[in-house]
């Protein structure tokens, strides 16, 4: 049997990279770039490499785009999924009132609705920041989501984070990004149940939880920003490690499809976000590359098919 492998896109907008930077907010003409630019490219290459894929919508940005409405209507009808990415984005959404929390997913469900059809409707859902809690859990189940895919078992990743925002302060900004729970680094990195109480951990939660993908044993990042940034060599051995995977749950962000030059991103953002320094072209060049390859063991699905399977052979 071929493995899976799930390609999502979360759209964050660039609003929220300006917050992680401590940049303050980007000029206003930046507002809808992800959306108006980097969208479309993916719709043109996911069409091009015939593959499904699940995008996470943040429901503000896509309130606020009649362009992006079309757009995310265009590809649910050609097979694509629509998830769950709160209404405005916030890093700290876990450490808010179970009521901000019940908005913040309530409102971006709605908006997603309006723009695609109920029969479109969310049921997957991944918060900013990569980690999750009880309360968030209760949320999602009380509005009858099937998965979350927010888990992102990375303790690299979790200390060089730590390490950049330190930094930061250090130097007088303070980043709007936020720590999360550290036991969320040991959740299980393939697909599992959750306990409702204790999400990073095994137990009887009626959605799947399909962590980010992160490589064995050293739980390195396996994300499409790595991918993009990193030498010949070192991509192929995160696929070739990957593809042996029960499932390759690989997140992108719509910021892997921008140019900074022909974007125009100002380069108190560019200098700072590494897939920035990438050309889109070579972007584009290596991330069909890297599916081509994995075409050849892995079978392409959105996460909401991949829960789906998860859940009826019981392999969780």
């Amino acid at each position: 049997m071929k493995k899976l492998c799930a390609v999502s896109v979360d759209l964050d907008p660039l609003t929220a990279y300006y917050q992680i930077h401590g940049l303050g907010d980007p000029p206003l003409k930046l507002r809808h770039t992800i959306l108006s630019k980097a969208l479309p490219r993916f719709e043109e290459l996911f069409a091009e490499l015939k593959i499904p894929a699940t995008f996470f919508v943040v429901g503000r940005e896509l309130e606020g785009s009649e362009e992006a409405r079309t757009i995310v209507r265009r590809l649910v009808q050609a097979g694509h999924e629509m998830g769950n990415h709160t209404f405005t984005h916030p890093y700290d959404l876990c450490s808010q009132p179970e009521q901000v929390v019940d908005a913040e997913i309530r409102k971006a469900h709605q908006v997603i609705v309006d723009a695609v059809g109920p029969e479109y409707a969310p049921v997957g859902f991944r918060t900013p920041g990569y980690h999750i809690n009880a309360k968030v859990l209760d949320v999602l189940s009380n509005h009858g989501y099937r998965y979350d895919s927010s888990m992102f078992p990375s303790p690299p990743y979790y200390l060089a984070k730590a390490a950049v925002m330190a930094g930061m302060f250090l130097r007088g900004r303070r980043s709007g990004a936020v720590m999360g729970d550290p036991r969320g680094l040991f959740c299980p990195s393939d697909p599992y149940r959750p306990d409702p109480r204790r999400p990073w951990l095994r137990g009887q939660s009626p959605m799947v939880e399909l962590p980010v993908a992160v490589l064995p044993l050293s739980r390195l990042p396996a994300i499409g920003t790595l991918l993009a940034v990193s030498p010949l060599r070192v991509r192929r051995i995160i696929i070739s490690q990957m593809r042996r995977r029960p499932l390759f749950n690989l997140e992108m962000h719509g910021i892997d499809l921008a140019d900074a030059i022909a974007d125009r991103i100002p380069t108190e953002l560019a200098g700072r976000q590494p897939d920035l320094r990438v050309p889109f072209a070579e972007k584009r060049r290596i991330f069909i590359e890297s599916v081509d390859e994995l075409k050849r063991d892995c079978d392409f699905v959105t996460l909401r098919e991949a829960a789906a399977v998860f859940q009826r052979e019981g392999r969780l």
